[in-house]
């Protein structure tokens, strides 16, 4: 079981997140950092436990407002050893061939910005690329055909539910279920499924675990202390 803690960044400085509602967001205030700045906070995460992945979502970008790719590249400098996993909102083959191209993360193609299945099937084979597929409440965000042809998807899928972000209600574990189930249909290439959404403390990692959930991202319980790193570095010893 792989743990992901994910920042989002918005205008330069860490926001928090609720329930994907971004306008809502703001500066987050968090007992690991002085500062909203995203390398005080990154640090903040990894004084915690050695984090080997960081979910980053450039919010500005997402919402095609600028971007935040001095801040990431500061991360990056700052954590040389830590892969940025980066959702920008980037729904075209040129413009994730040139982000792809800077070297500041593996992209997150989400499913909300994508119009067809042409981005991601391109990317299907590519190591540096991670699929989210994005709900709000029940409702898919992005081209239906992308949920039910997990032919086209790359080797590391997110299953992202928007409405649990920072709720603390727990994962959508019905969803993941139906996810998992749908990657494993495709028996020519092995997929990892990770979960992303309403995640609270080590027992909800440890029944994603059992349902052979590879890895979860998560922001809020590390935050609060509810999850601790000598939890996460159990479940990473766990096979």
């Amino acid at each position: 079981m792989q743990v992901i803690p994910v920042i989002d960044l918005k205008a330069g400085i860490v926001v928090h997140a609720r329930m994907g509602q971004r306008d809502r967001y703001r500066p987050i205030e968090t007992p690991l950092s002085a500062t909203s700045d995203p390398v005080d906070v990154t640090r903040g995460l990894m004084s915690l436990y050695p984090f080997k992945t960081l979910y980053v979502a450039d919010l500005d970008a997402i919402e095609r407002n600028g971007d935040n790719r001095a801040a990431l590249a500061r991360v990056k400098a700052a954590f040389p050893g830590l892969t940025l996993w980066v959702d920008n909102g980037i729904g075209s083959l040129n413009a994730a061939a040139d982000f792809i191209e800077t070297e500041l993360g593996h992209l997150v193609l989400g499913s909300e910005t994508q119009t067809g299945l042409d981005v991601v099937r391109h990317f299907s084979n590519d190591p540096r690329a991670v699929l989210s597929l994005d709900f709000r409440t029940d409702a898919f965000q992005g081209p239906p055909a992308l949920l039910v042809d997990p032919t086209c998807w790359p080797r590391r899928v997110i299953a992202m539910t928007l409405a649990r972000v920072g709720s603390g209600a727990g994962p959508d574990l019905e969803r993941l279920r139906t996810i998992r189930d749908a990657a494993a249909k495709d028996t020519a290439t092995s997929r990892q499924v990770y979960a992303a959404g309403g995640i609270r403390d080590a027992a909800d990692l440890a029944t994603l675990q059992q349902l052979g959930i590879a890895g979860a991202l998560v922001a809020s319980c590390l935050h609060d202390g509810r999850l601790r790193g000598e939890e996460i570095a159990k479940l990473h010893m766990r096979p």
